[in-house]
């Protein structure tokens, strides 16, 4: 398993964690201001996403295990 697991409270509508709306990263807390792609693997839905400390993180949805992860990082160019 790659990544680092954390807590995520998203937006569930015609399927359950359709979205994320924030994300807790070592007892911080983050909101999701835009959503800068989505897509899916065999078990696991991405999200590219900015946050309100304007970097981009990219989280995952393991469907089969229920489990959020973030996988990568990085800082807002420009």
């Amino acid at each position: 398993m790659s990544g680092h697991p954390i807590k995520v409270t998203a937006y569930s509508g015609y399927k359950a964690n359709e979205r994320p709306l924030s994300f807790v990263v070592n007892d911080q807390r983050y909101e999701v201001r835009a959503i800068i792609s989505i897509w899916a693997e065999p078990e696991k839905d991405f999200f590219k996403v900015i946050s309100d400390d304007k970097k981009i993180y990219t989280l995952s949805w393991n469907r089969k295990l229920d489990l959020w992860l973030m996988e990568k990082v990085s800082n807002l160019k420009g």
